[in-house]
């Protein structure tokens, strides 16, 4: 395992201070203010540990309500909305400095047999045959050295390959608003399910509105011609997967307007295996001279 993906799951493993009440560490990302990722994934494991674990995770909703401080602890309190026979739920509220910065329901579910279908896997080449994220970011003369260095070390922790290129490796024309990128965790991870999860919830927030930057010819936030954060997220895991292991995330965004633009994905295993679906709208705006 390496160290990135050790300081991750320290991050993640969340104190308990008191019945339904956890607190996290924070720190900085990309943008000045606490990765969404970060924050999503922490809230489902403060809901998570509250859960029977023959329960796992089915599905998440979430609001972004405020920028998170980076230098400061997050609170999460957990509310037991309901224990049913097949299905439970939790509501989970992030706090810092007195105020809710975000909010997730999450629904847990038993094993049930049932019936079964999926869209196909889209095809796309092997991940083995693409360059790292870091490879790629390295490669871009025109991107700032000291974002280049801020993008490396936040996502030291997993492998994450573009099949073709970024937002910011190649922008000012506008281009079908459709991305694929093969993720997986730098290293193995234990078997509990939850924590294959959480990855997959940390992971999503980090490529999901490049669709939206591909068809308006943006180079993103790595460039600056765009300003954005997320504003709700729901995730719906429909299959086990593990994260350490090939997962291809393809995105695209059929809509922007009004400031905001909307991603949605499909997570797919190595073998075809349609496990997880996202959609996520977010702030984009252009930034005026």
């Amino acid at each position: 395992m390496s160290q990135a993906l050790q300081d991750l799951l320290d991050l993640l493993d969340l104190e308990q201070i008191e019945e339904n009440i956890f607190r996290g560490r924070s720190r900085s990302a990309v943008v000045p203010r606490v990765f969404g990722g970060q924050v999503a994934a922490q809230a489902l494991v403060a809901a998570g540990r509250t859960v029977p674990e023959d329960r796992p995770a089915h599905s998440l909703h979430a609001y972004f309500l405020r920028p998170g401080d980076p230098g400061a602890p997050i609170v999460y309190t957990v509310d037991r909305i309901r224990d049913g026979r097949s299905f439970t739920t939790r509501r989970v509220v992030a706090v810092q400095h007195g105020k809710p910065i975000f909010h997730l329901s999450a629904s847990f579910q038993t094993h049930e047999e049932g019936l079964d279908h999926q869209a196909p896997m889209p095809p796309a080449p092997d991940p083995a045959a693409l360059p790292t994220s870091e490879e790629r970011l390295r490669g871009y003369a025109h991107l700032d050295p000291v974002v280049v260095e801020r993008f490396v070390e936040a996502r030291a922790a997993v492998d994450l390959r573009y099949v073709d290129e970024p937002p910011f490796g190649r922008y000012g024309e506008p281009r079908e608003p459709h991305s694929q990128v093969w993720f997986r965790t730098n290293g193995k991870l234990a078997d509990d399910p939850l924590l294959h999860v959480v990855l997959a919830t940390y992971v999503s927030d980090m490529t999901l509105l490049d669709s939206v930057l591909l068809a308006h010819g943006r180079g993103g936030w790595a460039v600056g011609d765009v300003v954005g954060a997320s504003l709700d997220h729901a995730m719906w895991f429909h299959r086990p997967f593990r994260a350490d292991e090939w997962l291809l995330y393809d995105q695209h965004s059929p809509t922007a307007h009004g400031g905001r633009g909307l991603g949605q994905a499909r997570i797919y295993t190595q073998d075809g295996q349609l496990a997880v679906s996202v959609i996520q709208e977010g702030v984009v705006r252009v930034p005026h001279d």
